[in-house]
């Protein structure tokens, strides 16, 4: 008679192995890709530091790690609550060469969700799938895209911008967050024309059990989209926010799509949100001014190894009678513009009395449809670099 086929588990599942040993790899592998489908993985032959472990989770965007814990234990061991500083959610699986049953009770007070131990089978892994698979059902649909909106410099019209991406990302039904993270100067409520009692620090107080409940709670719902604020006043701690990695990570597995409104790049609140961020949409305008503070932006990036494939430069208010044309921006910065929105004053001021989002039967409203439809990769790049301009390029030089 014949065996039945081994129940498979569903979801989109994407480990990352920290595994010194290779063997363990090539013997739970084929375990693995039995049970699960859907499933991929990232090897990691050593254990990382923190920094690393934030690259790779926010380019890798595991939904579970399986971490190795052999002699000498206290390296693995260390690893799992560093995982977890980054990504409070993260089910973590310890993976064992041998039942020691003290060994197991000091992975899971460091807070890993389960184990396995060699020799490894599919109903033991199983198992352990199917108990994350209960514990964390939100890690297992596919993550939300995040785009992080920068302004070069303040007055560039980022959060206008933020604002009308998402209401017109709302297109497809898809599921949208518009969250407004600048903890000093956030102004969505202003532009939105609403209030909340709660805001973005409430969920960061209790980052580690970040639930459906506590977030229907300080969210606003508006038609079509969530809308998570900044505080309203000061509060004790904002100015020492260093990151951002709880909010973004429950949106990320909650969301179709996020969108971050930020108060600048600089500091670790803002590289931890550019961090995690699928693109980042760097916003100036075309004043020379706004065009040195984006080179020093860009210098500031890469300091902090921020690749530069997610930047989307985006140049606001553009009037090619006044300030640089965009020949002459691209070349300058050595950077591609990624789209151009126009200056369209009567009707954004409009808009922002009335607290609504730009027509798209407006100059800037078609423009926003245009960036929706290019983030989702329906058009060619915009902007050429072919222009010798030495003069500006030695004034950029000057400025540096």
């Amino acid at each position: 008679m014949p065996q039945p086929e081994t129940p498979k588990l569903s979801g989109a599942w994407k480990a990352l192995f920290i595994c010194p040993n290779p063997k363990i790899v090539r013997e739970l592998a084929p375990i693995l890709r039995k049970l699960l489908p859907t499933f991929s993985g990232h090897d990691l032959k050593i254990y990382p530091p923190r920094h690393q472990l934030a690259d790779l989770l926010a380019s890798q965007l595991p939904n579970l790690c399986l971490i190795e814990i052999s002699e000498p234990y206290e390296a693995g061991l260390a690893v799992i609550p560093e995982l977890l500083r980054i990504d409070a959610k993260l089910p973590i699986v310890a993976v064992l060469s041998a039942n020691d049953p003290e060994l197991v009770l000091r992975c899971l007070r460091q807070g890993a969700s389960d184990f396995l131990i060699q020799p490894f089978t599919s109903e033991q892994v199983e198992a352990a799938f199917q108990k994350i698979a209960r514990q964390h059902p939100t890690r297992l649909k596919t993550p939300g895209r995040v785009y992080c909106i920068v302004p070069a410099k303040g007055g560039c019209g980022a959060s206008t911008i933020a604002s009308n991406l998402a209401f017109q990302m709302k297109r497809g039904g898809r599921r949208i967050l518009l969250a407004d993270l600048d903890p000093l100067a956030g102004t969505l409520s202003f532009l939105l024309k609403i209030k909340s009692s709660y805001s973005f620090m409430d969920v960061l107080a209790r980052s580690q059990d970040i639930d459906a409940d506590l977030w229907k709670a300080v969210i606003i719902t508006r038609p079509g989209m969530d809308v998570l604020l900044s505080p309203e006043v000061m509060t004790e701690g904002m100015s020492d926010l260093k990151d951002a990695s709880s909010i973004i990570e429950y949106a990320r597995h909650t969301y179709d799509l996020v969108v971050l409104d930020t108060g600048g790049v600089y500091g670790d609140w803002n590289l931890s949100q550019a961090r995690l961020a699928d693109e980042i949409l760097l916003v100036t305008t075309n004043e020379l001014t706004s065009l040195q503070a984006v080179q020093r932006v860009l210098g500031y990036l890469d300091a902090n190894n921020i690749p530069r494939y997610k930047l989307r430069l985006i140049v606001n208010r553009y009037d090619r009678h006044t300030g640089l044309s965009k020949d002459v921006i691209g070349t300058a910065l050595h950077t591609e513009i990624f789209h151009i929105l126009p200056a369209d004053y009567e009707a954004i001021q409009k808009s922002l009395m009335e607290g609504k989002p730009l027509a798209p039967n407006t100059s800037f409203g078609k423009s926003m449809i245009g960036l929706v439809d290019r983030l989702a990769g329906s058009s060619e790049p915009l902007g050429k670099k072919s222009s010798s301009l030495s003069g500006l390029l030695s004034l950029f030089s000057r400025m540096s």
